[in-house]
């Protein structure tokens, strides 16, 4: 259910809410909230709530540090794990300046802008998710090891799958907020978990990703777990991937599907450091059904884009590249600019990749564009870029590549 104001207004008052928190994220996808009082919550719809940005990275200095969030009351939503008495309810926010311009590094606003672009063309993009994690055992002084919560492997069922009741709570939980879950299952290395959505519209879409790992980093906690979503965790088993499902739309009924994909290869290196942001990213690529190559195939998953058997609305492109410490606003809102300009450009896709890439001698392999290898290189593309430089802003660019 999407509330208006006077809704949260109303239901903030008549199930005893006692404190909101106003989410937002820094250009890395970190999440961050201030919680506020009922009393404050008119103010916060009217004028918005002021901090500290020097604080937050990628933000503000100390010279111009003052920001405002304001709530977006169409994300209400209760926190089921806070105390039924006293009940506490999160809304994601957007970021302004004192004169209220948009924050032109709030990856939320970026995000809407790519919408807002592609329904001027008739266009509407769809996402789901899926994003893997491990579950980690803590040790005496309740810190996290690296010793996995079991040895099950992929699709295993209990007892060797220790994290069953885990991921049953973890999808209650979500379903209690509004997210619909589609399946979930033991995944491929030891302790890894993946749970995947049902598609909805970008924002929506991206906003549930981030409420995904903080469900699951909180389930975990109270069951004695640590949850990792790091690209890589351990060096010997598989890393843990943010498969983006996307699909587009168009409103004269036309199919867009192949020059979206198409736009989306086109700029698939340029795009890399905002889709794997860490050094450990890197570590995944070219193993264990993470890709290495720029290519396509048709259900293969040794492809960087796969279009998995589905027809009619369920009919989608899989983007395999992407880990969980990438910022889904900043990723949703690539892929759009992406499949724009493929749309635009009337892009066709090169042939199908029907092959096992991680099979295929050099001879093969050198015939097509390899993803980078490195964050150092990753930093370098994306700085070299043209369409990277159209759409983030100097200041989220710089953070990324740690200047």
């Amino acid at each position: 259910m999407k509330y208006t104001r006077e809704e949260v207004l109303q239901y903030v008052q008549e199930e005893d809410v006692k404190f909101i928190r106003l989410a937002f994220c820094d250009v890395f996808g970190k999440q961050k909230n201030i919680s506020i009082l009922p009393d404050e919550l008119p103010r916060a719809f009217d004028s918005g709530i002021a901090f500290d940005a020097s604080a937050i990275a990628g933000f503000l200095d100390e010279a111009h540090s003052d920001l405002l969030l304001h709530p977006d009351p169409a994300t209400l939503t209760l926190l089921p794990w806070r105390p039924e008495h006293g009940k506490v309810v999160r809304m994601f926010s957007n970021v302004t300046h004192p004169d209220g311009t948009p924050f032109e590094s709030d990856t939320r606003r970026l995000l809407q802008a790519a919408i807002a672009e592609a329904e001027t063309e008739g266009l509407s993009f769809a996402f789901g998710s899926e994003q893997e994690f491990y579950l980690f055992r803590m040790d005496e002084a309740g810190l996290p090891t690296k010793v996995p919560y079991d040895a099950a492997g992929y699709m295993d069922i209990a007892p060797e799958d220790k994290g069953e009741n885990i991921r049953r709570e973890i999808c209650l939980t979500l379903e209690q907020m509004g997210i619909r879950p589609e399946r979930s299952h033991h995944e491929q290395g030891p302790g890894q978990n993946e749970i995947d959505f049902r598609y909805s519209d970008a924002l929506t879409a991206a906003d549930s990703a981030q409420t995904f790992q903080t469900v699951v980093r909180t389930v975990a906690g109270r069951n004695g777990l640590y949850a990792d979503f790091s690209a890589k965790p351990l060096p010997d088993a598989p890393g843990n991937g943010f498969h983006i499902n996307v699909s587009v739309r168009a409103s004269d009924s036309g199919d867009r599907m192949a020059q979206m994909i198409a736009g989306v290869l086109a700029h698939a290196e340029e795009m890399t450091l905002f889709l794997n942001p860490t050094e450990n990213s890197y570590a995944r690529f070219g193993l264990d059904k993470a890709p290495r190559y720029v290519s396509w195939s048709a259900g293969n998953r040794s492809q960087l884009v796969r279009i998995p058997a589905a027809e009619g609305e369920y009919r989608r492109a899989e983007l395999r590249s992407p880990d969980p410490t990438a910022n889904p606003y900043l990723a949703f809102a690539l892929l759009i600019r992406a499949g724009l300009d493929g749309i635009r450009s009337g892009l066709t896709l090169p042939p199908a990749a029907d092959l096992n890439l991680y099979e295929a001698n050099e001879r093969i392999t050198d015939r097509f564009r390899r993803l980078p290898d490195t964050l150092a290189t990753a930093r370098q593309t994306a700085m070299e870029s043209d369409f990277i430089r159209a759409f983030i802003p100097q200041a989220i660019l710089d953070s990324y590549c740690g200047r």
